[in-house]
């Protein structure tokens, strides 16, 4: 699948989920295409926190993601440290507990706030059933991709 770098538009200020980011790092396919979409756009920033990264850490070291990094002759260190070169980081304060189920997820939020995004992008199901939270959509890999680069979903 190529990845179409699309249209510039305004600034945008992204948070991805560690889900989307794992799923970007270690296969190809829409979070993929997403990832190296916003890498090529300087009207696009992605925002994180040392919550989420130390989060993507702890994910990249398992067995399953191990495996997959084997792959491509990669560490999780060289994985992690080339994903985090790349964003920009906020420190969230404490929100109230939006989502009851994972509570992890309220990080994600909460990073979104600090971070005054213009959308959280997530594979959760926890997070997706929102919609929205403090008018910041929340949005699947394919919804963003298709946003960003002007192309239907």
């Amino acid at each position: 699948m190529p990845c179409a770098p699309g249209r510039p538009q305004a600034k945008l200020r992204i948070i991805l989920d560690t889900n989307v980011v794992l799923f970007a790092l270690l296969w190809r396919g829409t979070p993929y295409c997403l990832l190296q979409t916003i890498r090529q756009r300087e009207d696009i920033k992605r925002v994180s926190s040392n919550l989420l990264l130390e989060e993507l850490a702890d994910v990249l070291t398992r067995p399953g993601a191990a495996k997959r990094l084997a792959l491509f002759n990669a560490t999780a260190g060289q994985i992690l440290a080339d994903y985090a070169e790349a964003a920009h980081f906020v420190t969230p304060g404490a929100i109230t507990r939006v989502i009851a189920d994972d509570p992890d997820d309220d990080h994600v939020i909460a990073a979104a706030i600090t971070a005054g995004a213009n959308a959280i992008v997530s594979g959760d199901r926890h997070l997706l059933s929102l919609r929205t939270y403090r008018d910041i959509p929340i949005l699947s890999p394919s919804d963003t991709l298709a946003l960003i680069t002007g192309a239907p979903s």
